[in-house]
């Protein structure tokens, strides 16, 4: 047999750089990954957006207060799930031209311009990337908006949109409890207890939980420390 061949098996993903966490190695030598829950809800006022805080790097947990959601505007924000460092320079990159249209055109950009723009750099780079957005805000014309951006660059607008890694835990859930209508505290209510249950069954979930609800009169931050959870694995 061809003994060169035996290094390249030891590690299947060759030279692919986003194979398992990079680095074929100790678990925190790999690159820094928001396995995550983030979520977003409309409802008529404006939105709320919310997520957990670990960001990890294979089984360490890198930071366990990180902040996902992440400004791209005054009334705009996006949560971010992915690789790190590829969520964070979109997010920048997003930020620095949402600031410059809104110098161009003496007014507060609207919200599907940034997840236009976030939507078309994840799609004309979709080989590179490894990342996951909902952008979410509210603007005059439209009111309250959720835009979620998946993988491959696609942009959809929904009523509401989860995302990450813990968010396959809560499908279910989320559509069971959903409603047409519902008021600010009750999405907040949605918002901070779905995360919650993804926090308890996703390992690569938990911390607390951050929320922002972003209306016409700005945004407002919510935090719920990791004791005070509506819902933790010892409810079960």
């Amino acid at each position: 047999g061809n003994q060169g061949a035996l290094p390249q098996a030891m590690n299947p993903y060759g030279s692919q750089p986003k194979g398992y966490l990079s680095t074929p190695g100790p678990d925190r030598k790999g690159e820094h990954m928001m396995g995550t829950t983030i979520m977003a809800i409309e409802f008529k006022g404006g939105v709320i957006i919310g997520a957990d805080t670990r960001t990890s790097t294979g089984s360490y947990v890198a930071n366990r207060v990180s902040d996902k959601l992440t400004p791209v505007h005054d009334k705009i924000y996006c949560c971010r799930s992915g690789s790190a460092a590829d969520t964070q320079a979109l997010a920048d990159m997003v930020a620095y031209y949402m600031n410059w249209h809104s110098i161009e055109v003496d007014k507060d950009p609207l919200v599907k311009t940034a997840a236009n723009m976030f939507a078309s750099m994840t799609y004309k780079n979709k080989d590179r990337l490894l990342a996951s957005i909902i952008c979410a805000g509210w603007d005059e014309e439209e009111g309250g908006q959720v835009y979620a951006i998946p993988l491959g660059g696609s942009k959809v607008r929904q009523s509401y949109a989860v995302g990450g890694s813990g968010s396959t835990y809560i499908f279910g859930y989320c559509d069971a409890h959903f409603k047409k209508g519902m008021s600010k505290e009750e999405c907040q209510k949605f918002v901070a207890k779905a995360i919650s249950h993804a926090m308890s069954r996703d390992g690569s979930s938990g911390g607390c939980v951050r929320m922002a609800i972003i209306t016409k009169a700005g945004v407002e931050r919510v935090f719920i420390p990791g004791d005070k959870l509506p819902f933790m694995n010892d409810d079960l």
